[in-house]
This record gives structure tokens, C-alpha cells and sequence, in this order.
């Protein structure tokens, strides 16, 4: 069953400008130490923050919150599975937040995608419960 889903368009441009104005006190505020790290050893590294900012924006929205009642920027964080494919680790009020919109004997399940063709970047975000093993 389907618990959330979220989209989101960013401009990458305004993530351009954004690190050029305020640098490591905006990368630092809204992105995870792992996805820094991915971004910073990137040539085009704003655009692989551009994507990973709209992956936030649309799991905020499938989480039924946006970035308030508890849910933070770096409470969601673009993660790969061992396949490459992506997906958003929770944490803090992000995670508290999907436990609480879980149902009772099932397990959450967030899948991501996120794409960018210059000066656009975007991601999609569901949110499913499956059954819980066992």
C-alpha cells in the first residue's frame, strides 16, 4: 500500500548561487555528511546537490510534513543500496515521522528517483508498506 508520495523541481542554478553566497555553512545545514562527501568529489557538484535537495523536498512531502513538525534537512539523507539504486535514509523526526504513518505489522519502504538535465534537477519519492517478516 502506498503511504506517501512526493515530487519536487529545483532549479539547479539556485543551488549554484546558494553555495557560491554562503558555501559550507549551507552545504552544512542542509546535507548529510555522506551526501557531501558524494557531491564534493564530483565535477558538477552542485548539481548532485540539486538532486539530493529535491529528494528531500519530495520525501517531506510524502511524509504528509514538509521541512516542519520535527522533520529536518539533514534528517533525510539520499543514500545508494549496494545495487547503486537510490533511496533516503531517515533519521530523528523523518523517522519518527514514517514510524508513525506505518501501519501496525508492516515495514515502510521509500523509493527514490532523481534525475537532472541542466538547470533542472528532480526527484520522485513513494513511500509503501509491505507486509513485516515473520
Amino acid at each position: 500500500m502506498i503511504l506517501g508520495i512526493g515530487s519536487d523541481l529545483c532549479d539547479i542554478r539556485r543551488i549554484e548561487k546558494s553555495i557560491e553566497r554562503h558555501g559550507e555553512r549551507f552545504t552544512h545545514r542542509l546535507f548529510t555528511e555522506r551526501e557531501r562527501a558524494r557531491a564534493e568529489g564530483r565535477a558538477h557538484r552542485a548539481s548532485t546537490y540539486a538532486k539530493r535537495f529535491a529528494a528531500k523536498e519530495a520525501c517531506a512531502k510524502a511524509l504528509g510534513t514538509g521541512i516542519r513538525s520535527g522533520v529536518f534537512w539533514r534528517d533525510m539523507g539520499v543514500a545508494n543500496l549496494p545495487s547503486g539504486q537510490p533511496t533516503m535514509e531517515l533519521t530523528n523526526g523523518a523517522q519518527a515521522r514514517l514510524e508513525a504513518m506505518t501501519p501496525p505489522g508492516y515495514r515502510a519502504v521509500i523509493h527514490l528517483t532523481i534525475t537532472d538535465e541542466y538547470p533542472l534537477a528532480q526527484a520522485f519519492v513513494v513511500i509503501s508498506a509491505v507486509p513485516a517478516a515473520g
